[in-house]
């Protein structure tokens, strides 16, 4: 996944944007967000570890080789995927309609933030597993992970700004490391539950401001 922190953004300051531009031609940008749909769904149903490019290719309705050519290899696919989910997000957070969006108090934005990012990760937790154990302690090293520290920290020094918002950002961020929500999957935990803890969680870091407005 891109460990790179963008240019400032204009929406707000002190938030950085994942990724880069990405000039590309209409029909190039079609071919590879179809290949990047059929991805999403072959991975999602079968597993990334059991799809091959062929797979990928022949649901895309495009040939192997734009897949090779674009992507490299299903690794190099499962990067480039994540990374297209995570700037999604981030565009959510950073113009789109709030809670998740801006104009809504800090400590919504927070509790939409953390539904919204739970959601991404119960859905592509494979390719986060491998994101985030790339390397010792590569999750706290890229560029989304820098990211959403960056805006939980904000909304918390607006939602209680006594306390260390920094330090808080990190602890409520702490639940959603992959190997954790891998391990409480296969725990049987659904969705659901992890929703409501994740939301207590946040409530109790804090305080009793977010248990009366979220």
């Amino acid at each position: 996944m891109n460990d790179r922190i963008g240019p400032q953004s204009a929406l707000q300051p002190g938030l950085p944007v994942l990724g880069e531009p990405r000039p590309e031609r209409a029909d190039a940008r079609r071919n590879r967000l179809k290949v990047l749909e059929a991805a999403d769904r072959l991975f999602a149903e079968l597993g990334v570890k059991n799809v091959s490019l062929d797979a990928i290719a022949a649901a895309a309705g495009v040939g192997k080789g734009t897949v090779f050519r674009r992507f490299g290899d299903r690794a190099g696919l499962a990067v480039a995927l994540l990374d297209e989910r995570e700037q999604e997000l981030q565009a959510k957070i950073l113009t789109g309609p709030p809670p998740l969006g801006p104009g809504a108090p800090a400590v919504e934005r927070v509790t939409a933030f953390l539904d919204a990012y739970l959601d991404l990760l119960d859905r592509h937790v494979e390719l986060f597993m491998d994101s985030e154990n790339a390397s010792d302690g590569a999750r706290y090293r890229i560029g989304s992970y820098r990211l959403w520290h960056r805006h939980l920290a904000m909304l918390v020094e607006e939602a209680r700004p006594e306390l260390d918002a920094d330090y808080t950002a990190h602890v409520i961020l702490a639940p959603l490391a992959a190997d954790l929500h891998n391990a409480l999957r296969t725990e049987g935990f659904d969705l659901a539950r992890m929703q409501s803890g994740l939301r207590a969680v946040a409530a109790a870091v804090l305080g009793p401001r977010l248990q009366a407005e979220a």
